[in-house]
């Protein structure tokens, strides 16, 4: 059986194929509510038996995949939600469902690689969530700040004097390893970058006190490049959590 993966994020849309045991090339598309429609025919015209969703999008895009996937002749569409367990992982949550979906798929995802290891993971995109995970597979729980292009741009949209004074192209202001901005420009760009690094050290640091053992720090999103270089604790990149935990739940349900 062919499955289509979809992971349907704030701003990006990445889909992979998988055959039997197989994942296919991974690919993206950036995304908005001008282009959803587009963005979600040009998905659902690779033809599946199944299409497997992890959607944090929201509503409105939700609806676009469904009517996509009813003009191409696809099945409709399978929304993953936060269960309490799956494939060895236990949900943290004291209310289940109000662990984002995206979340908790890429946990099953990272456990899947990395099994029976304590592990600390972040996802730097439109959030900057961390959640810990120990070595049984139980979620400890997690913490969610805006991510360093969220955190730019609401200081832009919400204060008169920085936007004025940063003028256009704020991104690409930053001078490569530089820590102080010579400019309001740079010091957005880098202290919304230093302020996530901070936070995920901080993070793993209580993590190991509260496990009394070294998780590991997968680093993951689309800021991750921007995130990395400024880390002073060993960490593992890895990218396409979401669709590895689609995959596995795709490959358990077809047992």
């Amino acid at each position: 059986m062919k499955v289509l993966l979809i992971d349907a994020g704030n701003t990006r849309l990445k889909w992979t194929t998988l055959r039997g045991a197989r994942l296919g090339r991974e690919r993206a598309l950036d995304w908005n509510m001008r282009n959803l429609d587009r963005v979600a025919r040009a998905v659902l015209r690779t033809k599946a038996e199944r299409v497997l969703v992890c959607s944090v999008a929201g509503a409105a895009f939700d609806r676009a995949l469904r009517r996509a996937a009813r003009g191409a002749g696809q099945r409709a569409p399978q929304f993953v939600r936060s269960t309490r367990r799956a494939a060895g992982v236990r949900n943290g949550y004291l209310e289940t469902w109000r662990l984002g979906a995206d979340r908790w798929v890429a946990m099953l995802g990272a456990r899947s690689l990395i099994p029976g290891r304590a592990l600390c993971i972040v996802d730097a995109g439109t959030a900057l969530t961390i959640d810990l995970m120990d070595s049984h597979g139980r979620h400890r729980g997690g913490l969610l700040v805006p991510g360093p292009t969220l955190m730019v741009d609401s200081l832009l949209n919400d204060t008169a004097g920085i936007r004025v004074r940063a003028g256009r192209n704020v991104r690409g202001a930053r001078r490569a390893g530089a820590m102080f901005g010579r400019s309001t420009r740079a010091g957005l760009l880098a202290g919304s970058t230093m302020a996530c690094a901070a936070l995920i050290e901080r993070a793993l640091a209580e993590a190991r006190r509260e496990l009394k053992a070294r998780p590991l720090l997968l680093l993951s999103g689309g800021g991750a490049a921007q995130v990395a270089p400024l880390l002073s604790v060993a960490h593992r990149r890895v990218d396409g959590l979401v669709l590895q935990g689609l995959a596995l739940l795709a490959r358990l349900e077809s047992r």
